[in-house]
């Protein structure tokens, strides 16, 4: 099979597509012959060798796709060959082929087409996981998501909304908050003319936000415990704005905050298949019924892999970056 290698840790244009060996599949696990792949910001960091694949995965990039099941290893039972399927991933989606475990396997929400459903099962398990089974956010309360118009954030939004919750968020561009309020964002931020927790603290009568998903980091930190309601629960999934920070331990106490960090792809198989299996139990209704739809920017030939991470890199994009066979 074709599959996009990294030759050498760098820049975009070390990714080459070559062909490599077809996986090989054990006894838990299917083949699916991949229709699409989606690019997430970790792909960019394994390309520079800042996030290497866990141990015993696929060395090649690719967290989630859709695509047909080609053959099942002996222990599978729910899926045949021939059903169409969308899977989450611990690497291996830029590529024609790839083998995933079957409970990472969803089956193609009602309404969405095969190729358009690789870009929702890293958003619905990452989103799912951290501002709902983790942070419990409830109907009536409010979700700050930063990056709005991010794949997460274009997910974010309409889940939390779908649930009943009250959704601000922060953009770059009034382009990308335009996108974010068609989608059902109540408070759109633009953060570079706009300070965000003092227009947090005006929307909720000096209150602050119930939860907080973000993917900045350290350059946000202390803002967004400001931002922050009592019991408030911050939920961090990336340090695009760096790593490191100071803390004054006094502010969660002042507002017996709650600060977590996770990522989905090092998680167990086990805690990976429950994600997923409430994702289809909840989720999946809600994309039946055309509450949560895919938000696309393009579509690219898995050859153009590096293009697609220079627009990424570029954030340029609103919603996902599709790579197709």
């Amino acid at each position: 099979m074709k599959a996009v290698v990294i030759s050498e840790p760098g820049e975009a244009e070390v990714l080459q597509l070559q062909e490599v060996d077809d996986p090989i599949i054990n006894e838990d696990e299917v083949l699916i012959k991949v229709e699409a792949t989606a690019l997430n910001r970790a792909d960019t960091l394994q390309r520079k060798g800042f996030y290497p694949a866990p141990k015993g995965s696929s060395p090649y990039l690719g967290l989630e796709c859709s695509g047909i099941i080609q053959a099942l290893g002996k222990n599978v039972s729910r899926w045949k060959v021939g059903d169409q399927v969308c899977a989450l991933l611990s690497g291996g989606g830029y590529a024609e082929k790839v083998a995933v475990p079957a409970g990472q396997l969803l089956p193609i929400p009602p309404g969405v087409s095969l190729k358009d459903a690789a870009s929702l099962p890293e958003v619905a398990c990452t989103v799912w996981s951290t501002v709902f089974m983790t942070s419990r956010l409830s109907r009536g309360e409010t979700l700050l998501v930063h990056g709005g118009s991010s794949g997460i954030g274009t997910f974010a939004i309409q889940i939390a909304k779908y649930q009943g919750a009250k959704v601000f968020v922060t953009a770059g561009s009034e382009e990308k908050l335009a996108v974010c309020k068609d989608l059902g964002a109540d408070v759109c931020i633009n953060y570079k003319t706009e300070d965000f927790v003092a227009r947090v603290k005006e929307e909720t009568d000096g209150k602050g936000v119930d939860v907080i998903l973000d993917s900045v980091g350290a350059s946000y930190f202390q803002r967004n415990l400001e931002s922050l309601n009592l019991d408030g629960r911050l939920f961090i999934i990336g340090t695009m704005g760096g790593a490191v920070t100071q803390l004054d331990i006094r502010s969660l106490f002042a507002k017996r905050a709650t600060v977590q960090a996770a990522g989905l792809r090092t998680r167990s198989l086990e805690n990976k298949a429950v994600i997923v299996s409430e994702v289809e139990k909840i989720v999946w209704p809600a994309i039946a019924a055309g509450k949560v739809k895919p938000v696309i920017f393009k579509y690219l030939p898995l050859s153009q892999a590096a293009e697609a991470h220079q627009l990424m890199e570029s954030s340029k994009h609103i919603g996902k970056i599709l790579l197709t066979p």
